[in-house]
C-alpha cells in the first residue's frame, strides 16, 4: 500500500481540491464582483460592456466544460487541475494589463477556459475518494473554497484600490493570477489520480464502509443517460440565475442601495462567511434525504432570496438577503456533482460532470449580458434581478420532477 492510498488520504486531496476551488471559482470568477466597478471605470465600460466581460469569461468556461471532464476522466484529475489553473493565473495576470475592452475579454475567456477544466476536474474527483453516502459532504467541502474566496477578497480588493489608487483594480488581478499559479503547483504536488484498483487497497476515510469498484461504462453512457440529461436542463437555471445576482452584488448594492465600495465589500465578506458552512451543510443534507428534495428547497430559497436583493432599499433587506443568499450559495455545484458520481459511478462522474456543465455554462453565458442590457436600458438592475428569481423558480420545479431512486453506492437521486 502506497502512502496516497492509506486511510486519511482523501483528506489531504480535499484539501488541495478546495484550493483548487478556491481560484478556478472565487478569484477567477467570483474575484471579478468586487474588481468590477473600478475596472469599469478604469477602462470606460458601460453595463452592457461589463456583463459581457463576464459572459466571455463564462463562454471560456462552457467552452472547456465538456472536454476538461473527458480529459480528467482519460487522464485523471491531476494534471488538468494544475495545468488549468496554471493558464487561468496566467490569463488573470494579463487581464490585469488589458488596455482596451477586446483585450479584457480576450483574457477574461481564456481565464474561463482553464477554469473551467480546473473545477470540472475537482468537483469530479470525489466520487472516486468518497462513497455515495458521503459524496455530498465532500463536494460540499470543496465549493467552500469559493466561500473563502469571498471572504478574502472582499475587504482586501477596496484596500488595494484604495492603495493604489487607478491603478489598484490591475493589482488586484495580479495578486489573484500569482495566488492561482501558487495553487496550481499546490496541486499537482498533492493531488493523486485514484481509480478502481486503487479503491479496493482502501476505506476512503475512518468508520466509512468500502466502496466498490465502479462499473465500467463506456463514454456514450453519458450522453444516453436520461437523468444525466434532466439534471442538465435543471442546472441551467442556477448558471443563468446566480450569476445575475453574483456578477452585479457590488455595482447593485452601491447604485440602489447608496454603499460605499469598502460597505459594499464588506457585505460580500458577510456573504462569503455565511456561505462557508452552506456547501458542506446541504450536501450533508442531501446525502440524507436525496438530490432531488434537496435541490427543490436551495431553488426556493434562491428565488427568494434575488427577489428580495432587487426589491429592498433596506440596508437591513440587502443584508438579510446576502446571508440568506451565502446559507445555500454553492450547494447547487456541489450537489450535481455529488449525483453525476451516483448515476454513473467515479470513472465517469467528471465526464458527466462535464456534460451537464456544458448546459450550466449556456446559462452563465447568457446571464450577465441580458442582465447589463436590462439594466442600461431600465437604469437600475432591479428588473434583472426579479427575471434570476423567476429563473430559480423554474428551477425548483424541474428538480421536483427528477427522478427518485435509492440511494444506493452508486446510483440514485
Amino acid at each position: 500500500m502506497t502512502w496516497t492510498n492509506r486511510p486519511g488520504y482523501c483528506w489531504i486531496v480535499l484539501f488541495a481540491g478546495t484550493l483548487a476551488v478556491f481560484a478556478a471559482l472565487g478569484l477567477a470568477r467570483f474575484g471579478y464582483t468586487v474588481v468590477l466597478p473600478a475596472m469599469q471605470t478604469g477602462l470606460g465600460l458601460d453595463n452592457t460592456q461589463a456583463g459581457a466581460l463576464a459572459t466571455a469569461n463564462l463562454a471560456g468556461y462552457l467552452a472547456m466544460a465538456a472536454i476538461g471532464g473527458a480529459l480528467a476522466s482519460h487522464l485523471g484529475p491531476r494534471s488538468v487541475i494544475a495545468a488549468g489553473l496554471a493558464v487561468s493565473g496566467l490569463a488573470m495576470i494579463l487581464t490585469g494589463m488589458a488596455d482596451s475592452f477586446l483585450a479584457a475579454a480576450a483574457w477574461r475567456c481564456l481565464t474561463g477556459v482553464g477554469s473551467g477544466a480546473a473545477n470540472i476536474a475537482v468537483m469530479g474527483m470525489w466520487a472516486a475518494w468518497f462513497p455515495a453516502n458521503r459524496r455530498g459532504f465532500a463536494a460540499g467541502i470543496a465549493v467552500s473554497g469559493s466561500s473563502l474566496a469571498l471572504i478574502a477578497v472582499g475587504p482586501l480588493a477596496p484596500e488595494l484600490m484604495q492603495l493604489y489608487g487607478q491603478s489598484g483594480w490591475r493589482f488586484c488581478w495580479y495578486l489573484f493570477g500569482a495566488a492561482s499559479l501558487a495553487i496550481a503547483l499546490l496541486c499537482l504536488l498533492l493531488v493523486r489520480n485514484r481509480g478502481a484498483a486503487s479503491l479496493s487497497l482502501a476505506t476512503p476515510y475512518a468508520g466509512a464502509t468500502q466502496t466498490p469498484p465502479a462499473v465500467n461504462r463506456s463514454w456514450s453512457s453519458v450522453y444516453r443517460s436520461w437523468p444525466v440529461w434532466h439534471l442538465g436542463f435543471v442546472y441551467v437555471a442556477f448558471g443563468f440565475s446566480y450569476i445575475i445576482f453574483m456578477t452585479f452584488f457590488v455595482k447593485h448594492l452601491i447604485s440602489a442601495g447608496g454603499y460605499s465600495r469598502a460597505e459594499a465589500g464588506s457585505l460580500f465578506m458577510a456573504m462569503g462567511w455565511a456561505s462557508l458552512m452552506g456547501g458542506f451543510l446541504w450536501g450533508a443534507i442531501s446525502d440524507r434525504i436525496g438530490r432531488k428534495h434537496t435541490l427543490v428547497a436551495v431553488y426556493l430559497i434562491h428565488s427568494a432570496t434575488f427577489a428580495l436583493f432587487g426589491l429592498t432599499t433596506s440596508r437591513w433587506g440587502f443584508i438579510v438577503a446576502a446571508v440568506c443568499y451565502g446559507l445555500s450559495a454553492f450547494s447547487i455545484p456541489a450537489i450535481m456533482a455529488a449525483a453525476c458520481g451516483d448515476i454513473l459511478g467515479h470513472r465517469m462522474a467528471p465526464a458527466a460532470l462535464g456534460f451537464v456543465t456544458l448546459f450550466f455554462g449556456i446559462g452563465q453565458a447568457v446571464g450577465p449580458s441580458v442582465a447589463g442590457m436590462m439594466a442600461d436600458s431600465s437604469g437600475s438592475f432591479a428588473t434583472a434581478l426579479l427575471l434570476a428569481s423567476l429563473v430559480a423558480l423554474l428551477g425548483a420545479i424541474g428538480s421536483a420532477t427528477l427522478q427518485s431512486r435509492p440511494n444506493q453506492d452508486e446510483s440514485g437521486l
